[in-house]
């Protein structure tokens, strides 16, 4: 093999190379993503936060890591078969400060004022009754504390999502609509974040 050949399957190598990295980089991670949050949010050691909708916890475990020991998460889900797969993982790593919660169609079922930090990552839109749930999270937030959606806007090739309002156009959310609804409730916008991996947005607001 030539040297010029050589030089030119190096250079194809680095350029795969950088484009793996940076398709990473787009799409992120729950360890990133969590990050990212915990700064937008203005998260701390001992920082009680809820991840609504937490399925296999990836989410939650990250942000447990971020809180640290005098931090509490609570993590609710509605699917009997992800919460106790949940419960059981909660169980094996030997988190005392995590709480798994069991959420219902319209309430979260959290205590009143216990979080300073609640988020929903791809949950929102798949709310049937959003006007319920929204009072609930609302009841959830202590005074100043904040609520982070992470959604997308409809998109193409998705199968709809049963019950929900007629307005999300399709699976997803508009992101105008999750500013009215949760508006509506009581809370006020504090931040839009519209480059958020996998295409996704976040909006990031504040109980006054």
């Amino acid at each position: 093999m030539t040297a010029m050949r050589k030089g030119k399957l190096l250079l194809v190598g680095l350029v795969f190379a950088a484009a793996a990295v940076f398709a990473v980089g787009v799409r992120g991670d729950a360890a990133e993503e969590v990050a990212r949050l915990a700064e937008l949010m203005g998260w701390k050691a001992g920082t009680v936060a809820a991840d609504i909708g937490a399925g296999d916890g990836k989410y939650t475990f990250a942000a447990v890591e971020r809180v640290g020991a005098a931090g509490k998460v609570f993590a609710t889900e509605i699917d009997a078969r992800k919460l106790a797969e949940l419960k059981d993982e909660v169980a094996r790593r030997k988190l005392t400060n995590v709480v798994v919660v069991e959420s219902k169609e319209a309430d979260t079922n959290l205590p009143a004022a216990c979080c300073d930090a609640i988020f929903l990552r791809r949950v929102y839109h798949h709310l049937t009754k959003p006007a319920e749930f929204d009072a609930s999270l609302v009841r959830s937030l202590k005074a100043g504390g904040r609520l982070a959606i992470i959604d997308f806007p409809a998109r193409a090739g998705l199968d709809p999502v049963e019950g929900v309002p007629s307005n999300r156009g399709g699976h997803g959310i508009p992101q105008k609509i999750v500013i009215e609804e949760l508006s509506a409730a009581g809370l006020q916008v504090e931040k839009i974040v519209n480059d958020w991996p996998e295409n996704d947005y976040c909006v990031l607001f504040v109980k006054r």
